[in-house]
């Protein structure tokens, strides 16, 4: 059965700010790894049909075991669907031996004016089974809060 994960934060930023914060190669790098990890992008192309490979290393990995190999978890994300400034639609999947990391998980980032701010939400769907979804839907709040901290902070 395919599982949903869902994290959601209102940023104090407009739409538009947001949503370029989604497409920069250097953005990206800096706020999408979530808390305890580091992020590299080693292939950027912010089109649809284009995407990113992004290798995210743990600082500490002896309580979380990677995906790809011991210390990072490696994943080739594919551009399905942009529509500026609404919403950013990606196909991500793990490089890992595990099988229980297979398939393509789809990550629909919402953008909705809120007040003065954006209101970000994060819907994951087709989550490969080995990835724990209380673990997984804090890794997404926790990059939301650093999404939020990096766009609040240019203005």
């Amino acid at each position: 059965m395919s599982r949903t994960d869902r994290a959601n934060r209102v940023i104090a930023a407009p739409p538009t700010t947001v949503y370029g914060a989604l497409l920069d190669r250097e953005s990206l790098e800096a706020w999408l790894p979530p808390d305890g990890m580091s992020g590299r992008i080693e292939r950027w192309d912010p089109r649809p049909g284009g995407g990113f490979r992004m290798v995210l290393t743990y600082l500490d990995p002896t309580g979380s075991p990677g995906k790809s190999s011991e210390a990072t978890d490696v994943v080739d994300v594919g551009f399905a669907d942009l529509v500026p400034p609404e919403r950013v639609v990606q196909r991500a999947v793990f490089e890992a031996d595990d099988p229980s990391y297979a398939g393509t998980m789809t990550m629909t980032w919402y953008l909705a004016a809120a007040g003065d701010g954006t209101e970000v939400t994060v819907t994951a769907t087709d989550v490969p089974p080995g990835i724990d979804q209380a673990a997984h839907e804090a890794g997404i709040a926790s990059s939301l809060a650093n999404l939020a901290s990096y766009v609040e902070a240019a203005r």
